[in-house]
C-alpha cells in the first residue's frame, strides 16, 4: 500500500478534479504490475495495473489507494474490470466518499466472491486528496492560505515592498502549492497593487490553476496580467462587467453582507465546478476575512529570519479581540527549513 501511495502521488499536479489513486498488484509474494491515474478522463490507477500485469492479474491481490469505482463516468466501473479480470482479494486504503462509489465498488466485489477489504493506511491515502474529500463530504473546496512574512509577522514595508522577503527555495516551493491547486485565489486589493499573474512557473504540469479574484466593486483593471480570470463581485456594474468580460474574465455574483462577496457561497460555486484544493495568496482583508469565517483548512507560513518594525504591512485585517480566548488557533502539522527561511504548516486547532 505505500507503494501504491507513492504512485498515486505521481498524479499530485495533473488529476484534477479527479483523485489521485494509486495501483499495485501482487502474486505469490511479489509484485506484478502497477499503475497510476494520470488525468481525468484517461485509464483508472486499476485499469492501467491490469493491463500491465495481463494473465498474471487472476488470483492476484490488489492493493489501491482508493475504494475502485462502481458507477460509469467518462470511464467504465474499475471494479467491474477488476472481477472481469478474477483477482482474488482488493485492499483499498479508504471508501470513496464520492456518494455515487461510497461504498458501491466493495459491494460489487464482495457479491462476486472478491475478498475485499478498507482501512489500510486510511490516514496516508486521505492525506493525499483532502481536496477531493473535502469536495464530496462538505461541498465546498480544501482551503490551503499561503503567507510569506517577516518574524514580526509582516509582510511588506509601509510603502509596499515585498520583493523578497523570502529566498529562492521558499519561492519554488510556492510553485508547487500552486502547481497541486485547482484554482488560485487572490482579491482585488492584491491585483491593484501588485498586478500580480498568479500562475504556475517553472513546473511542467500541461495546465494553468483557474484564477480567482475576490473583487466586490469590479475594480480589476481589464489590462491586468491575471486575466483571464474567474472575477467574483457583490454586485455586477453592467459596464464594468462588459469591459471585463471582453478582457476574457467570467464575472460572477456571490453577494453578502456589507457589500462583500459572500466567501461561504463563492466556495461552495468552486466546488460544483470540480475545484478540490483552492490555494489563496492574498492581502491582509481577504487573509482576514478567511480566517474570521472559519474557512481555512491548512495554513502555510513561510517565515523569514528578518524583522522590519512595526509600521510594515501585517498578515491580517482582524477587528481588536478582547480576550486570548478569541483568537484564532492553528496547531502544527510540519515544519521545515527551505533554504534560509521556515515553512509552517498549520492546521485549525
Amino acid at each position: 500500500m505505500a507503494r501504491a501511495l507513492q504512485l498515486a502521488a505521481r498524479g499530485l499536479y495533473t488529476t484534477q478534479p479527479n483523485p489521485r489513486v494509486g495501483c499495485v498488484l501482487v502474486k505469490d509474494g511479489r509484485i506484478v504490475a502497477e499503475g497510476w491515474h494520470e488525468r481525468a478522463g484517461t485509464p483508472h490507477a486499476e485499469i492501467h495495473a491490469l493491463a500491465a500485469a495481463g494473465i498474471a492479474a487472476r488470483g492476484a491481490t490488489v492493493y489501491v489507494t482508493l475504494e475502485p469505482c462502481s458507477h460509469h463516468g467518462r470511464t467504465p466501473p474499475c471494479a467491474e474490470a477488476l472481477v472481469d479480470a478474477g483477482v482474488a482479494r482488493v485492499v483499498a486504503a479508504m471508501t470513496d466518499p464520492n456518494p455515487l462509489v461510497a461504498g458501491g465498488g466493495i459491494a460489487m466485489l464482495t457479491l462476486a466472491g472478491i475478498r475485499a477489504e478498507v482501512g489500510l493506511m486510511e490516514a496516508e491515502a486521505r492525506a493525499l486528496n483532502p481536496g477531493f474529500v473535502s469536495r464530496m463530504t462538505r461541498g465546498r473546496p480544501w482551503v490551503r492560505l499561503k503567507t510569506a512574512s517577516t518574524l514580526d509577522g509582516k509582510t511588506a514595508l509601509a510603502n509596499g515592498a515585498s520583493q523578497w522577503i523570502t529566498g529562492e527555495a521558499a519561492r519554488a516551493d510556492v510553485q508547487k502549492l500552486r502547481a497541486r491547486a485547482c484554482a488560485i485565489l487572490t482579491g482585488s486589493g492584491t491585483v491593484l497593487a501588485d498586478n500580480p499573474r498568479m500562475n504556475v512557473r517553472d513546473i511542467d504540469v500541461g495546465r494553468q490553476p483557474l484564477r480567482i479574484i475576490v473583487d466586490s466593486g469590479l475594480r480589476t483593471p481589464a489590462d491586468a496580467a491575471i486575466l483571464p480570470a474567474l472575477i467574483a463581485c457583490h454586485h455586477a456594474d453592467p459596464a464594468a462587467r462588459a469591459v471585463l468580460e471582453q478582457a476574457g474574465a467570467e464575472v460572477i455574483e456571490a453577494p453578502g453582507a456589507d457589500g462583500r462577496v459572500d466567501l461561504a457561497a463563492l466556495l461552495a460555486l468552486l466546488a460544483q465546478r470540480g475545484v478540490n484544493e483552492l490555494h489563496v495568496e492574498a492581502g491582509t482583508r481577504l487573509n482576514g476575512a478567511l480566517i474570521k469565517a472559519g474557512l481555512v483548512d491548512e495554513w502555510v507560513a513561510y517565515v523569514a529570519p528578518m524583522a522590519v518594525g512595526d509600521a510594515a504591512r501585517g498578515l491580517f485585517d482582524q477587528p481588536p479581540l478582547a480576550s486570548l480566548a478569541d483568537a484564532a488557533r492553528f496547531r502544527l502539522a510540519d515544519v521545515r527549513q527551505l533554504g534560509g527561511d521556515l515553512r509552517l504548516t498549520l492546521l485549525p486547532a
